[in-house]
């Protein structure tokens, strides 16, 4: 049997069937684990909704120890939980390392915010209070790139609410979220958490099922449409974390070679792999050329590898449907652009491509339009920073940005002209657990993170009495 089980009802079990998961890096075969049955899925949904009465009466201070005593269980076992990240996921034990007690971390901040009564009017005639309620049963899904952190984004607050959760991982990289499930099932009132694992087919559904009362679901946009549509019957709630298409905009005031290094670490972590990456730059003609130099001599020099071997910079893709993917939009790149670093793929085991910079490619073009999630970056030239705002804003997506000029206040002008959740000056892809996060247009709804974040997963309930 296998040694990754399911979490349900505060029980290890197996899964009615078993599926393996692959090593990125090597495609070998990390481990195989438990896959869950539509009926084990049923016995997880049953689970937390009989939990929900006891769990949403269990004070908040309680419900505080319990996520700290999650997060202690995090750290104690982090190196484990960091190797076993980098081997499904593939991304560097460094990063791995940072994500695994940069979850216990989240879990933690959530301790520090509560849920008050809010009097919001205390007059001769009435008083009016606003109470926050739990939901219910929450359904928690979490995708393939950052298989720890996102969980941390949904977990904690939903508990803190005084919700039960049914928690499902991506099909690619189960192993972490299955272990957690170890570690915390005697931390917890038995069906508070539930664990699942699947082969995508059991998002639907979970997130048609009468007795889940939220989804909250980080990935992509069409998956997110179809989230949205499986709700809609129930009118049930919704935070959708989905894709984006992030653009920087480099002012000609800057200096290339000091600026150069921080966006490609903008693009490039996790080998492109995440949702806030930088995917489009903007680059004022003045220092365009100097530029496109310099990022392509860092992509050049990066080391890629196998996530557990030591100096690697970037790892594979995590998947070879991304891989796949990744490598068709590079072979159009080629063809509306010219190609200055990477482009190829190793020659070798693994879903590597080295990291790809294009120059002299514009709107219209497949890598500019669609968003990559990959180890490749299109620069492209403007002359009018308006122009360049507004060719930013022309995209779908909205979830984050940011603009890079000498000038602080310029920058801060131009900031607030950008369409998207989240804009940063001089910097990109920051977050923080304290500071809320969401999309604007194709990029979701809702917010994630900090106190709205914390209220995504209650009830506003008004009490007013007359006096």
């Amino acid at each position: 049997m296998s040694e990754f089980k399911l979490l349900i009802n505060g029980d290890l079990v197996d899964g009615d069937m078993e599926m393996d998961v692959l090593n990125p890096a090597t495609e070998e075969t990390v481990a195989t684990c438990a896959r869950a049955s539509e009926a084990q899925l049923e016995s997880a949904i049953a689970a937390a909704k009989t939990a929900f009465p006891s769990w949403s009466a269990t004070s908040i201070d309680d419900r505080k120890k319990a996520i700290n005593a999650i997060a202690d269980a995090i750290e104690a076992n982090g190196e484990e939980l960091a190797r076993l990240l980098t081997q499904e996921q593939g991304k560097p034990l460094a990063d791995a390392t940072g994500e695994v007690f940069g979850t216990a971390a989240f879990f933690r901040y959530f301790t520090s915010l509560n849920l008050p009564v809010k009097v919001l009017d205390d007059s001769e005639g009435r008083r009016v209070e606003a109470h926050r309620k739990p939901l219910g049963v929450i359904g928690a899904i979490v995708p393939w790139n950052f298989p720890m952190i996102l969980m941390a984004f949904k977990l904690p607050p939903a508990l803190l609410a005084g919700n039960t959760v049914v928690l499902k991982p991506a099909p690619t990289t189960p192993l972490t979220s299955l272990k957690l499930g170890e570690l915390i099932k005697d931390i917890l009132p038995a069906g508070v958490v539930n664990i699942i694992a699947d082969a995508n087919d059991l998002g639907a559904p979970l997130t048609a099922h009468p007795d889940v009362r939220k989804i909250s679901f980080t990935g992509s946009t069409a998956t997110g449409a179809k989230v949205m549509a499986g709700a809609a019957g129930l009118l049930k709630r919704i935070t959708l974390e989905l894709g984006g298409n992030d653009a920087g905009i480099v002012l000609g005031d800057v200096n290339p070679k000091e600026t150069a290094p921080k966006l490609f670490d903008s693009a490039f972590q996790n080998s492109g792999q995440v949702c806030i990456a930088m995917k489009r730059l903007y680059v004022h003609e003045s220092i365009y050329d100097e530029m496109c130099d310099e990022l392509a001599t860092i992509a050049d020099n990066a080391i890629i590898g196998d996530g557990l071997e030591q100096g690697t910079q970037l790892g594979p893709l995590q998947n070879k449907m991304q891989f796949e993917k990744v490598q068709e939009l590079i072979k159009a790149a080629g063809e509306d652009g010219k190609i200055i670093a990477g482009g190829d793929v190793p020659d070798k085991p693994g879903y590597f491509i080295r990291p790809t910079i294009v120059r002299d490619v514009a709107e219209g073009s497949r890598i500019v339009d669609e968003e990559q999630f990959g180890p490749v970056l299109p620069v492209i030239k403007y002359a009018d920073v308006d122009d360049a705002i507004d060719r930013a804003n022309a995209s779908e997506y909205g979830l984050g940005g940011s603009i890079w000029s000498a000038d602080a206040d310029k920058a801060y002008a131009l900031a607030d002209k950008m369409e998207s959740g989240t804009v940063w000056v001089n910097k990109h892809a920051e977050l923080d657990p304290a500071i809320p996060f969401g999309g604007a247009g194709m990029s979701g709804l809702g917010s994630e993170l900090g106190e709205e974040g914390l209220e995504e997963f209650t009830q506003l309930k008004i009490i007013n009495i007359a006096r």
